[in-house]
Order: structure tokens, then C-alpha cells, then sequence
């Protein structure tokens, strides 16, 4: 099934140092961008991280310090990546909890705007994982009946994690889904705001769920000594526990997601 696109989407897939949002670097950046006419794209950047690549990551993607001595620094290649993404919803395998998170923080990093705000983001692993808890791999080999080659590369997971969404598309349909509040539906649609919407465990604040929205639209801590408290309750009694944030090891989106909240009526930059 092809997808039904009111516009641009691209799935996307880094490799890394590392899976620390804050002190790791990407490597690698391969996005599939497919059109809203079914034409696709896709470009693959290596990156110079400026430190080193520890031997198991290499062992996994297969990329040495030797490969990316030459590259661009992602600072440099910003924003020519920043521009193929263009305006496109963003979709790939469990991008919420990493890809996606450190794809931003990179770009901050480079001075380089790249709000995922306004766009459908689609993780097709939770999609999976809560119709078929599998990995990539499985979910390639139960969907298309074949096996997936060369996983761990950028290339081939972008391609392998476009074609498990179409399928999914089919195969579920007209499945039913019933959530822990016991609401059952048929989330499986080719649309990409409701697929945004059921491949998303939360809805976040900020990129890496450490502040979500609570029924009442309201922001919430989800970490540390305040964690389910409302931000707002938590400012109002306690408002050093900001300058707090500010001075510890977060992600820098998430501080300027926690400064818009303190402060509203600042001109924050995403």
C-alpha cells in the first residue's frame, strides 16, 4: 500500500559514537525522503564526529575513525541536511527515544533550526512493538517474508523500515487495537497524523519524554524528586529548582522546552 501523503516524508537513521544524547556524535545520517507524488530521494552523509569511535561501535556499524577522518563535521554538512529534510514529516525505527533526540541536539549544536514541532513524527517501531513486539529484523523477515541484509546500515535500514510501514498498512487495516484503558479502535490507517499519534507513547514536551502533557494539556515532570508533578506547581513553590535544570546534564532541548515554560512570553529558539 502506498502512502498517503499530504506532504514530503522521510524516514531517517543515524549512526553513532554512542547512545548518550548529550556527549555522543553522529557518524552517519542516511535519509529516504519520499514525495507526496511517490517519487523518493535519499542521501547519506558520513560524518567526522571530532572524537573518537569506540572499537564495539565500530563492531556494530561498521564505521572507523579512518572512515570519517576526511568528512565534514555535522556543523558543516547542517545545513545541507537541514535542507533535504526540507518541511518533510519525519518517520523511522524508534526515532522518539534516540534517533530523533539526537538528530535535534546535533543541529542545535550547529546553530542550525530544526523544529520537530509542527511535524507528524511516526516510529514505526512502536508501531510495531505493540502490534508485534520484534525487531527490525523480525519485522522485515514477517512482513516481506525475506531477510533483511546488511542491518545496521544506514542504506539498508531506511529502505527496510519504508517497506515494514507500507506493509503494515495492509496487514493491519482493519485490526483492532485495544489500549490499557480498555478503548478499542482501528488505529492502523493511511494517515499519517493518526499513525503519528499511535506510534507515540506520549505526549512529550520535549524530545526525550522527560517532560509530557497530562490529559488537561498540562506540562509534567517525568524525572527526579518532582517526577508527575506539574512543571507550573513546581516553579511556583520551588523556583530555583529551574536554575537547577539549567546547570545539570540535559539535553539542550529540553532546556529551552523547560525555559519556554518558566518563562512564556520569551522568544525562545528551537
Amino acid at each position: 500500500m502506498e502512502l498517503n501523503l499530504k506532504r514530503p516524508i522521510a524516514f531517517f537513521d543515524l549512526e553513532t559514537t554512542g547512545l548518550n544524547i548529550m556527549h555522543d556524535r553522529i557518524v552517519e545520517v542516511s535519509v529516504l525522503r519520499i514525495n507526496v507524488n511517490g517519487t523518493q530521494e535519499q542521501r547519506t552523509w558520513r560524518i567526522n564526529p571530532g572524537i573518537p569511535i569506540p572499537p564495539e561501535t565500530t563492531a556494530i556499524h561498521g564505521i572507523s575513525d579512518a572512515d570519517v577522518a576526511h568528512e565534514k563535521t555535522f556543523k558543516q554538512a547542517a545545513p545541507e541536511i537541514s535542507k533535504f529534510f526540507g518541511n518533510c514529516d519525519l518517520a523511522g525505527y524508534n526515532i522518539l527515544k534516540f534517533d530523533l533526540p539526537m538528530l535535534v541536539e546535533e543541529f542545535i549544536r550547529a546553530g542550525v533550526n530544526f523544529d520537530p514541532k509542527d511535524r507528524q513524527l511516526i516510529d514505526v517501531m512502536n508501531i510495531f512493538m505493540k502490534m508485534e513486539p520484534r525487531t527490525l529484523k523480525g519485522a522485515y523477515r514477517f512482513f516481506l517474508n525475506k531477510e533483511l541484509d546488511n542491518a545496521h546500515s544506514a542504506n539498508a535500514d531506511t529502505f527496510a523500515t519504508y517497506e515494514v510501514l507500507t506493509a503494515m498498512l495492509d496487514r493491519y487495516k482493519d485490526t483492532e487495537y485495544t489500549d490499557f484503558k480498555g478503548v478499542t479502535s482501528k488505529p492502523i490507517v493511511n494517515d499519517m497524523t493518526e499513525l503519528a499519534q499511535f506510534s507515540s507513547h506520549h505526549q512529550n514536551a520535549d524530545l526525550m519524554g522527560q517532560i509530557v502533557y497530562d490529559e488537561q494539556g498540562k506540562a509534567v515532570f517525568k524525572f527526579g524528586k518532582h517526577k508527575d508533578e506539574r512543571v507550573e506547581d513546581v516553579f511556583r513553590k520551588e523556583p530555583q529548582y529551574y536554575d537547577w535544570i539549567m546547570k545539570s546534564d540535559f539535553p539542550e532541548y529540553t532546556k529551552r522546552v523547560v525555559t519556554k515554560l518558566r518563562y512564556p512570553d520569551r522568544n525562545i529558539s528551537f
